[in-house]
């Protein structure tokens, strides 16, 4: 059978670093492959170069048996390739429904046609969005499922899913694993990026691997296991290291009561709910897409306001506190590190030095003139410290791999000296080697005697890094499990029943 998509020696450089080193690859009719690496690896250079987003510096690519190339990602599109981004890329002021059809309207359209067509399509992917919200009051979740549905509208033969479950709920991921196969039933050839190796596993037919750039392997689904999946990423295995399981004498012993939150409520959303959260200590929240477990702790940080009648108390060091601004909060010690670090994170065509900067200022830690040798002996001192790698000191935010990105938005919040940390989605997109380092930042600052936060979808991630594991459901904290006793299916009950 021929390949519908071939890559021969491609080649791709930047200043010239190279992203991708002379690599193989072939897609072939009815498959879904999956592409495996670390962040930095080049999955997302070869695939965007298959989507016309970026051309290659050397190297040829056959589509249907034919050399060609695709100039923009509008003539990838045409001829049968869409690509489901990382980062999305809808337009935010513009409805759910607009931005299905948006390239490929009709010269005159009826806004209610579309909203229903757009509707009853939704409801056959099993996504529950509104078609009528605009896109920029959707949660990161919704978002990708708008954009999921965007590729699969435009029927392309092949689709390419760059970090398509990294918001999803376990729920949602079943729906959108039943979606893949339906496509993969019609036909459909599809290329799946994931840093959750169970679901490469579990989905795809062939697995390629990258590492710097470089191709690895590339087999059967059926020859790996994880740890030889970890193994071939990253050149020893990290599993151990990072999911190993808690006893009691590993759980750190709760410190002096730093945040104590009592019946706090905001709309619908975060309804009566209370908790308290130590120094000293991991306090990990679990809870499904809707469960109100963000909003609670965006309310704790001064990005969300609760209701101003009846909308409970928050204690800080036993004295009431409200925030409706984040700087106040930031002054007293208590930082959120966003789950959605392109729209809330960072400053993307900025420096490292500038974003790690920016966060000192919002703090007061440094002075108000901007000096370039402070920028830079920041930049030097948090790039050690969490081993930030980039392509030299002055590298954009951009530039970096999601793994490092992630570290420079952990990076803007420690700076600013904080007793509270609130962890949103810490791992989210983010490669095993990351998840690694990341995870020792996170224990780290438990070890410091600083007071821990840690939202996450990611059961293993809760169960391993959590001193205490807090179940949200319908905007309230409903159940409290020590990781000794817990288990994945414990905390799912609670979470749904």
């Amino acid at each position: 059978m021929e390949p519908i998509l071939k890559l021969e020696g491609i080649s791709k450089s930047y200043r010239s670093v190279p992203a991708v080193s002379g690599v193989d690859f072939t897609l072939m009719p009815g498959e879904i492959h999956a592409l495996l690496g670390e962040n930095g690896a080049g999955k997302s250079t070869l695939t965007k170069i298959m989507a016309g987003v970026v051309q290659a510096s050397s190297g040829k690519m056959y589509h249907k048996g034919r050399e060609t190339t695709f100039a923009t990602p509008n003539a990838a599109l045409e001829a049968g390739i869409a690509m489901v981004f990382q980062e999305t890329s809808l337009v935010p002021s513009m409805t759910v429904a607009q931005n299905l059809y948006l390239g490929t309207e009709k010269f005159l359209n009826r806004l209610r046609g579309i909203t229903i067509s757009t509707q009853q399509f939704m409801q056959s992917l099993n996504f529950s969005v509104d078609p009528t919200e605009m896109v920029q009051t959707l949660g990161a979740a919704k978002r990708q499922m708008v954009e999921i549905a965007r590729a699969v509208h435009h029927s392309a033969e092949v689709i390419i899913f760059d970090e398509p479950t990294a918001t999803l709920t376990p729920e949602e991921k079943r729906h959108f694993f039943a979606l893949l196969r339906r496509l993969k039933a019609a036909g459909a050839s599809i290329i799946f990026i994931s840093h959750a190796l169970e679901e490469a596993l579990a989905i795809s037919d062939r697995i390629t691997i990258l590492r710097d750039g470089a191709l690895v392997t590339t087999a059967a689904t059926s020859t790996f296991t994880r740890d030889s999946i970890i193994a071939a990423m990253v050149g020893r295995s990290l599993s151990a290291s990072i999911y190993k399981a808690r006893d009691d004498a590993s759980l750190r012993k709760p410190g002096c009561k730093v945040l104590s939150v009592q019946d706090i409520s905001m709309g619908a959303m975060v309804r009566n709910t209370s908790f308290s959260v130590f120094e000293g200590q991991i306090t990990g929240v679990f809870g499904l897409i809707g469960s109100g477990r963000t909003e609670t702790f965006k309310i704790i940080a001064g990005i969300a306001k609760r209701d101003f009648l009846r909308g409970g108390t928050i204690l800080l060091d036993d004295k009431p506190v409200r925030y409706v601004t984040p700087a106040p909060a930031v002054r007293d010690g208590i930082i959120y590190v966003t789950e959605d670090r392109k729209t809330e994170g960072i400053f993307e065509t900025m420096s490292v030095g500038e974003n790690l900067f920016g966060g000192a200022l919002a703090a007061g830690k440094s002075a108000q003139v901007v000096r370039i040798a402070d920028i830079r002996r920041l930049a030097a001192e948090w790039t050690a410290k969490l081993n930030i790698r980039a392509i030299n000191d002055n590298a954009r935010v951009v530039e970096l791999s999601g793994g490092n990105q992630q570290k420079v938005v952990i990076g803007k919040g420690l700076v600013q000296t904080p007793r509270v940390v609130i962890f949103d989605e810490p791992t989210r997109g983010v490669d095993v080697a990351a998840i690694s380092e990341i995870h020792q930042i996170i224990n780290g600052l438990a070890d410091a005697g600083l007071a821990v936060v840690v939202i996450s979808s990611y059961l293993p991630e809760v169960l391993n890094l959590s001193d205490r594991i807090l179940i949200c459901r319908q905007g309230r904290i409903v159940e409290e499990l020590s990781p000794t006793q817990a288990t994945e299916e414990k905390i799912m009950y609670a979470a749904v029943h």
